[in-house]
């Protein structure tokens, strides 16, 4: 069965794109240096966001694994038996909500308290051990916010055996804020960076053009459309974005690896196996299509631009 005409156009359409687009690879491929150049900047320009972007990240995971984030303090009722813990204790664990519970006994808290408090012969004077039994709870990382923490206090409250839940929420909001004023301030400078990248392009595909003024000329006056004289500098565009992009993922990729080896020994010396996560798939597939359509929207506006200005005479 042959082909339809459709088929056969839209094949036709697929092979020019291929021709022009291998055929604008190869054009920056004999010029190196410039084409390196502007690709270089163009990925330093991403590679910041970016790598502020994998920081921030990598900070929160720091911080969701902190031991006592976001800990809630249960103190228990002084008059509930050993069962009565025990069964709380046991409910508390399958709560979907938390990750961990701890049992503090009383006379461990009270012996504690006696080694690091100076008060030991004073302490040693008293009856009974006045502390409570106390559970330490830590939510999942996902429920650590302010907000959840609040609720979850809540809800420890109504708990019969329970006396009164204590939770530190003023850390947990300074660095919400913290890290959301450093999410904004990141999204903040991505924008600019990527202005300045379709900046960056624009001129670069704006000085191509007047390099090739004579050859644009000659196109239009054996009947060249703008279309096919625009395409072969929007797929330039799309090089250029794509490459650096990609020199960005590199960049970034190689800043961790030079940090991981000190962030592994500073976290040893507290006893953390915390390591810098790298670029994730997603964030690179953002980065590159980001970069590409950058590369590809900053020929567009320099061809759209300086083309029509270019008439034979």
């Amino acid at each position: 069965m042959k082909p339809s005409t459709s088929h056969r156009r839209v094949g036709t359409w697929m092979l020019r794109h291929l021709q022009v687009a291998l055929s604008s690879l190869g054009r920056l491929y004999r010029t190196p240096l410039a084409t390196l150049m502007t690709t270089a900047v163009i990925g330093i320009a991403l590679a910041l966001p970016t790598g502020m972007h994998v920081a921030l990240s990598n900070i929160q995971q720091l911080a969701g694994g902190w031991e006592g984030a976001a800990t809630l303090s249960l103190f228990l009722k002084q008059d509930i038996s050993e069962k009565q813990i025990i069964q709380l204790t046991n409910r508390l664990g399958a709560h979907p909500k938390l990750a961990e519970v701890q049992l503090i006994n009383p006379d461990v808290a009270l012996e504690e308290f006696q080694r690091l408090s100076g008060f030991k012969g004073a302490l040693q004077a008293l009856d009974k051990n006045p502390l409570p039994t106390v559970l330490i709870v830590e939510p999942l990382q996902q429920y650590s916010t302010a907000e959840a923490a609040e609720n979850l206090m809540a809800e420890f409250n109504q708990l019969t055996e329970v006396d009164f839940t204590q939770l530190d929420l003023q850390w947990v909001r300074r660095f919400h804020a913290i890290t959301e004023i450093a999410r904004r301030g990141v999204m903040v400078i991505g924008i600019l960076l990527g202005l300045a990248v379709l900046l960056i392009v624009g001129n670069t595909i704006r000085l191509e053009i007047q390099n090739r003024k004579s050859e644009i000329e000659i196109t239009k006056l054996i009947g060249g459309t703008d279309a096919f004289i625009r395409r072969p500098f929007l797929y330039n565009g799309l090089w250029y974005g794509l490459s650096g992009g990609i020199l960005a993922w590199l960049l970034v990729t190689l800043s961790l690896w030079i940090l991981n080896g000190p962030v592994e020994r500073l976290a040893g010396l507290y006893r953390s196996g915390f390591d810098l996560s790298a670029i994730n798939f997603q964030t690179l597939c953002i980065l590159l299509l980001s970069s590409t359509l950058l590369g590809l929207f900053g020929s567009w506006i320099a061809v759209a631009r300086h083309l029509s200005d270019i008439e034979p005479t």
